[in-house]
């Protein structure tokens, strides 16, 4: 369903009435419960807890639109407010790149920072012939129809670009011949795998974490920039010859108005939260891995995201 900026910026009037003032405000675009949410909970917890701002943080929970409408909000009603900050993911930039925000585009905001990442994964079933990265590479290079995916996301989703990444890297010209079977959820990708009916899995770590303890399933990649800690045996794209980082990140953005000098203020800040040992426990016990990129560099990450993303699903046909 097509968004526009227009119609969600008339509607969020209602959904932010008689919401009490604070120093610093967390938007959440979901319900509680979500990722949206725990990141802004968590984040703005801590914020508090080691001093970075001096009042609690106020999360404020504004669904709609798949993050639509909390964009919108910034965009046009918030656009130079130095005390809001706004939960992100990979799917905020995944939705930016496909224009499903009905013409936002991702220069309106400023992306601040992420500071923990649910690390993308390739997973073949434990009978697989395909024993290394290069090995599932190479075959799905010389013949693509002889490797089918299977991921928890819908065609041109997440979970299907995190393969096209890797083959673009590899000097795949055609991903469109990449075969990819989008299923409800990792589970039931993995039972994909398991049973034959697809090569290989791609989603993320969280999804496979009882399979890989059971045995049924051998992970040849973890799409993060160093090994993660707990899952040390299971080695990086990077590290295998293809640069590709991508997963689950959490995330913020902020407003695009706001100064250099206040946006890098929102960068010390997110750094400090990552450097503290209350994140460092958030993340163990949420199965979060260490990401940590701040200020104009993971400014940069995400325009290249956009742009990859934004190429990969026009050749796949998802847009124009």
């Amino acid at each position: 369903m097509k968004i526009t900026l227009k119609t969600l910026a008339a509607s969020v009037a209602f959904a932010i009435a008689g919401t009490a003032s604070m120093a610093t405000e967390c938007i959440a675009p979901a319900n509680a419960g979500g990722g949206w949410d725990f990141t802004c909970r968590q984040v703005g917890k801590i914020l508090y807890d080691i001093g970075q701002v001096d009042a609690p943080v106020q999360v404020t929970n504004m669904a709609g639109g798949g993050g639509g409408l909390a964009f919108a909000h910034v965009v046009n009603e918030r656009n130079d407010d130095p005390d809001l900050i706004v939960a992100a993911s990979s799917a905020t930039t995944t939705r930016l790149a496909q224009n499903a925000f009905g013409g936002a585009t991702a220069d309106q905001v400023r992306f601040v920072g992420a500071i923990g990442i649910d690390p993308g994964v390739i997973v073949v079933a434990a009978d697989s012939p395909y024993k290394s990265l290069k090995d599932l590479v190479d075959a799905a290079v010389a013949n693509p129809g002889s490797v089918a995916f299977a991921g928890g996301s819908a065609v041109g989703g997440f979970d299907h670009l995190k393969p096209l990444m890797i083959l673009k890297k590899a000097g795949l010209q055609d991903i469109t011949k990449v075969k990819y079977i989008g299923v409800d959820g990792g589970a039931d990708a993995i039972t994909q795998t398991i049973g034959g009916f697809t090569q290989a899995m791609t989603g993320d770590i969280s999804e496979i974490v009882g399979f890989l303890q059971s045995g049924e399933v051998r992970a040849l990649a973890i799409l993060t920039e160093e090994r993660v800690p707990g899952f040390e045996d299971i080695p990086t794209a990077r590290e295998q010859g293809y640069d590709v980082v991508a997963g689950n990140w959490r995330g913020l953005y902020v407003p695009r108005g706001i100064s250099d000098e206040q946006f890098q203020a929102w960068a010390d800040k997110l750094q400090a939260v990552a450097d503290s040992q209350e994140w460092k426990d958030t993340m163990a016990a949420n199965g979060l891995a260490p990401f940590t990129m701040v200020g104009s560099n993971f400014q940069g990450y995400v325009d290249g995201l956009v742009a990859d993303i934004r190429e990969m699903s026009k050749d796949i046909g998802v847009i124009q």
